[in-house]
């Protein structure tokens, strides 16, 4: 039976992008392609779960919707595991760096790119549903060749827990003055780390 790195299981809300507001479960894998310095994720903190294990563990919430994230989620065998979810009709969502194509087993896409520090690493997933940029500073042209494959376009402010609430201020207001004068975005913000929640 299949195994899977799984840093953690938990039923939630979405607190960003297009689904905010919404109850999934979110299945976070351990291991990544990339280190950017603002993840939220010791990804390298795992355990092996087997696959049924998982499947218990996240129907146990009745809940009909899964994100799968990470970590980089598109490194994990999707079909499997996904196969396995939509036999108990649930929807799944995935949150990767568009790195390495995406299952077609995944309902609903969103892609958060990281050229601003990986300029040399490849967007393969140029297609999905959401794309969502987490904004520091960069030239936001960079991503006009990408946004035509995608239904919803975000920008996000980078938010680091260490900065101190006012930083994290700048942040917020630089990112709403860029979303008011670029047509086509929209503002995304993370309101479950304001809330307090996972």
């Amino acid at each position: 039976m299949p195994t899977y790195p799984i840093v953690e299981i938990f039923h939630s809300v979405q607190g960003e992008g297009f689904h905010s507001g919404v109850p999934h479960v979110f299945v976070r894998f351990g291991n990544c392609n990339l280190r950017c310095e603002w993840c939220d994720t010791d990804f390298m903190t795992f355990e092996e779960m087997e696959l049924e294990e998982i499947v218990d563990r996240v129907i146990s919430f009745e809940c009909d919707r899964v994100i799968f994230t990470g970590g980089e989620p598109a490194m994990q065998d999707l079909e499997t595991i996904g196969n396995r979810m939509k036999a108990h009709g649930i929807h799944l969502s995935i949150e990767s760096n568009g790195t390495i194509p995406i299952d077609p087993v995944i309902d609903w896409i969103c892609i958060s790119p990281k050229d601003q520090l990986y300029p040399n690493v490849s967007i393969k997933q140029r297609t999905g549903d959401e794309l969502k940029v987490v904004y520091c500073g960069q030239d936001m042209a960079m991503y006009d060749e990408y946004r035509e494959g995608f239904q919803h376009n975000f920008i996000q402010p980078c938010y680091i827990e260490e900065d101190s609430v006012e930083q994290n201020g700048v942040n917020f207001r630089v990112v709403e003055e860029l979303v008011k004068n670029s047509p086509g975005w929209r503002l995304s913000l993370q309101t479950h780390k304001w809330m307090g929640v996972l």
